[in-house]
């Protein structure tokens, strides 16, 4: 993954489609199953001190998450300065600029200090890293010991019904990057093998109805 410029017809319409979904609260909703939601994160373990957020896109996730925890923090990291910047408005938007801070970077190589933060979570960015396991050990990097990370993604082999479902609830201008998204994702097979060879070896792999959960501890 490299730092690039995301093309606004994507940028724009996802911004409004996540605010549509913080409006009618589903980031604080243990429903619907097919993204990250805060009480998973929460529930994890995801609760406490610094956080880092790995591809955040708008934000609204992560600003979910700094509403529900206290004497929290949050830095997001992303590869797109569009998304950066939209993240950095929405921020100042809803008065977390004093807690949130994001930052355009790599997230093979990321601009960030050694053992920083108490945890790390990522919704939906797994499949857009180039070399997955370079990342994995780069969230090993800059976690605390004892923190804990949780990473979720789509996975490949839904059914085709669930996967024209998700394509025809979801709106027009998203529709071809979900499919790609899709197509770029992993199954939970190649997930394990992927960690087996990384700092993260110890980490549990769920699988969800349409989707991977990657969570662990982290134990030096």
């Amino acid at each position: 993954m490299t730092v690039i410029d995301s093309p606004w017809s994507y940028c724009g319409p996802l911004n409004t489609v996540t605010r549509r979904m913080r409006d009618l609260g589903w980031y604080q909703s243990w429903f619907p199953k097919f993204l990250t939601t805060v009480p998973l994160l929460v529930a994890s373990g995801i609760d406490k001190g610094n956080a880092l957020e790995i591809g955040p896109g708008p934000g609204y996730l992560g600003l979910e998450w700094l509403k529900s925890t206290n004497n929290t923090t949050l830095v997001g990291l992303d590869a797109s300065t569009d998304m950066v910047n939209i993240a950095r408005h929405n921020t100042v938007e809803h008065r977390f600029a004093d807690r949130a801070k994001y930052i355009l970077g790599d997230a093979h190589n990321m601009p960030l200090g050694d053992s920083q933060f108490d945890c790390i979570f990522s919704s939906a960015s797994l499949h857009e890293w180039t070399e997955p396991g370079r990342v994995l050990d780069e969230v090993s990097r800059v976690l605390k010991p004892d923190g804990k990370w949780y990473i979720t993604d789509l996975r490949r082999d839904i059914s085709n019904s669930l996967k024209w479902t998700v394509w025809f609830v979801i709106p027009k201008p998203l529709r071809p990057y979900f499919l790609a998204s899709l197509g770029d994702s992993y199954t939970m097979e190649e997930i394990k093998d992927i960690l087996g060879g990384t700092r993260l070896n110890r980490s549990s792999v769920h699988k969800g109805w349409c989707g991977l959960t990657i969570v662990g501890q982290k134990r030096e």
